[in-house]
């Protein structure tokens, strides 16, 4: 009877640490989420910031958001239109911050090349944060044997090739400066990643430069932390823009204007790989409850059907050309 007893309160003592732990998370996740105040960016890391892919989506939004915030702007695009136009956007409502624009084409550049404009373009500048935002994808899913060579290498030199050597054109500069905290480099990746799902068919290869990301911004967190450098991925899931084709936000799907403030938020915590907006957080949660079979299988067939109307959309576009 004694050692019933003394299993019974045994039990109830593990299952009050269990609880005890789940709370403590959930209070943590409130606190990160509604309470936690955003970095002073300017003051902890440096007046300028960088910003790949800044004219349209989430980088131009991202832009603005540092502009608010008082820090000086490099924009990098490869449409100088575009660029005049986000500049002069950003001075109209931020006039007391200085916006240089740099063009660079990351789909033609090669790594070394790429290094050299940046490094060029930022040398004498007090450059605290850099933000890898540039994203290439599939217009629509297909499958591996489908993605003719010139988008395959599109897609792995804007989202591999350059963002490893704009990180890598910036990071020594960062390293020579006196402060304690010498920069911050945010990587922007994707659901698409291990992080929320085992596997993204149809859409292999972009899925595999975000994994690639992912990891290069976990390891380099490691190598340089000690160093004063914050290294982070932010994985955004869908997000209201051009490349994702939705045009209409929604509390699961913001504008990314929305998303750019909770991106912002984030910046300078000690979390490697992260999901700023809380609803994407909770959405993750759910996928990841998920068996991963049955999520692999729901992927495919929605993804197939997605090519399908792609297929579809090509056909009818290719039709109307030869009759035009």
């Amino acid at each position: 009877m004694e050692l019933q007893k003394i299993l019974m309160v045994a039990a109830a003592c593990i299952g009050f640490i269990n609880l005890s732990k789940y709370l403590l998370k959930i209070l943590q996740w409130i606190w990160i989420t509604f309470f936690r105040p955003g970095k002073d960016l300017k003051q902890q890391y440096g007046s300028w910031a960088l910003v790949t892919g800044s004219t349209d989506g989430i980088g131009k939004a991202l832009a603005f958001e540092l502009a608010a915030r008082g820090l000086n702007l490099v924009l990098v695009a490869r449409n100088p239109i575009k660029l005049k136009s986000t500049l002069e956007d950003i001075l109209q409502k931020h006039g007391g911050i200085a916006v240089k624009t740099v063009v660079v084409d990351f789909s033609n550049c090669g790594g070394e090349e790429i290094a050299r404009v940046i490094g060029e373009e930022i040398r004498d500048l007090d450059l605290g944060i850099l933000i890898n935002n540039v994203g290439s994808a599939y217009p629509y899913a297909r499958f591996f044997h489908e993605v003719d060579p010139q988008l395959l290498e599109s897609v792995v030199r804007v989202n591999v090739v350059a963002a490893t050597w704009v990180t890598k054109a910036v990071v020594r500069g960062m390293l020579e400066k006196k402060k304690k905290k010498k920069g911050a480099i945010v990587n922007v990746g994707s659901g698409s990643s291990s992080y929320c799902v085992s596997s993204y068919p149809l859409y292999t290869v972009y899925a595999a430069t975000k994994a690639y990301v992912a990891m290069l911004s976990k390891s380099m967190s490691m190598e340089y932390k000690q160093h004063g450098i914050d290294v982070q991925c932010q994985i955004p899931l869908l997000v209201a823009t051009k490349m994702a084709s939705i045009k209409k936000p929604s509390f699961f799907i913001p504008s990314p204007e929305t998303y750019s403030k909770a991106s912002i938020n984030w910046i300078g915590h000690h979390d490697q790989i992260c999901l700023p907006y809380w609803p994407h957080s909770l959405q993750a949660a759910a996928i990841r409850l998920l068996p991963e079979t049955f999520l692999d299988l729901c992927l495919l067939k929605y993804f197939v059907g997605m090519r399908a109307r792609g297929l579809r959309k090509d056909s009818k576009i290719g039709h109307l050309k030869s009759h035009g």
